[in-house]
């Protein structure tokens, strides 16, 4: 099909929920997208940060074809070495005792919230089950993870929500306090950098405090790590620069390199608190999700991160020389631009008929470039956006 033919058939038989670019992805390799015109693209988004390395890394390539010609699904109902690889590596990496396998970072914050509920009913006799969550926060679509989000956009036309959730300002510890007073609370959820809501970095002593009071209530610490996890920050998780260590730490996006995959990774405390029967996923654990994982945690080791350190510091220098720029938010290759003169949508596609690819979130255009993108490449994309956001 052209690519005119591929655009009316996706009106045409898939559900509109995407307001997609005009673009057409043809073939990607590095950080450089073609399209089906042939034009190349340098692509500062990855896939809203799911391609961690990029395209096509040739041995992240060879590890998952040598998994998928061995087999590529299994059910959990059975072992397989990929799986258990990997379990150990993120355990022996991060110190926490287990780690839980699903598909998505959706499935990921739905299980730790499942997993703090069951705690904290059994501990309470079924009485602590409230969850706490930030405004401005985003934690999934399904109906708990909807619920668990404080974006009134989200929340339109699907009453009635679930039960058992309250929303406090980040930053704003006084109604932390009264939320846990008023209420019988088994946790907090929070993301360390908030993506959906304008790459917003929570302050430290903020999240320091929440922890403390999570510990002096007998409340997990969720960490939604789905789009600050695997590097994406400038350290393997984003928690590590504040000073905490959260109890109940869910990641996805980027752990596999681009193929589905999410988790949650559980301290001493909740790692037995699920057993047989209380949650489950078919796909969760997928031997090729898990050889492409493998791969890109073994990577993630300390050059790598301090390389992904650097390169984050050389993007954001260059950004901040260009007129249109008047500050930048987040942390590591998580990076807010606030635009002068432009909305969010309207710099975004201008940028992408300049030859780069980004998002956008709240006030902000978002930038998640691949871990691995050369200087080259981040030249080429600064370059080509300074054509916009320069004049």
């Amino acid at each position: 099909m052209n690519r005119e033919e591929i655009k009316e058939n996706d009106r045409k038989y898939i559900v509109n929920m995407y307001d997609r670019s005009d673009l057409v992805f043809e073939a990607a390799k590095g950080s450089t997208v073609i399209d089906k015109n042939g034009r190349n693209y340098i692509d500062f988004a990855a896939g809203i940060g799911c391609a961690s390395l990029g395209y096509n890394e040739p041995d992240w390539v060879a590890v998952v074809e040598d998994q998928l010609e061995k087999f590529q699904h299994t059910s959990n109902l059975f072992y397989h070495e990929p799986g258990v690889r990997l379990a150990k590596r993120l355990v022996e990496k991060t110190g926490y005792s287990k780690v839980l396998f699903v598909n998505s970072g959706s499935e990921a914050n739905e299980a730790a919230m499942k997993m703090a509920r069951k705690y904290g009913n059994r501990e309470s006799g079924n009485r602590k089950h409230v969850i706490i969550s930030l405004r401005q926060s985003f934690h999934g679509r399904t109906m708990a993870t909807i619920t668990a989000t404080g974006q009134d956009r989200f929340h339109h036309d699907f009453d009635p929500f679930l039960q058992g959730s309250v929303y406090v300002d980040a930053g704003d510890t006084e109604a932390l306090e009264i939320a846990i007073e008023e209420n019988e609370c088994c946790a907090v959820i929070m993301e360390f950098v908030q993506g959906e809501g304008g790459v917003i970095t929570l302050d430290k002593d903020f999240v320091r405090k929440v922890a403390e009071l999570c510990q002096a209530n007998d409340m997990a610490l969720i960490a939604d790590e789905v789009q600050t996890g695997v590097g994406r920050t400038g350290t393997f998780f984003a928690y590590e620069q504040f000073g905490v260590k959260p109890d109940l730490v869910t990641f996805a996006k980027g752990i596999a390199g681009g193929i589905p995959m999410g988790g949650v990774l559980c301290d001493e405390k909740y790692a037995d608190v699920f057993g047989p029967g209380d949650h489950g996923s078919t796909f969760g654990m997928n031997p090729i999700a898990c050889a492409g994982a493998n791969y890109v945690v073994e990577k993630m080791d300390d050059d790598f991160l301090a390389e992904v350190r650097e390169k984050a510091e050389y993007l954001r220098a260059g950004l901040l020389k260009m007129k249109r720029v008047k500050g930048l938010s987040g942390l590591g290759m998580m990076i807010g631009v606030d635009v002068n003169g432009m909305t969010p949508a309207e710099a975004s596609a201008k940028l992408l008929e300049a030859g780069v690819i980004t998002i956008t979130a709240g006030s902000r255009v978002r930038l998640l470039p691949p871990l691995n993108i050369s200087y080259e490449e981040i030249d080429r994309g600064l370059s080509r956006m300074a054509e916009v956001l320069d004049k």
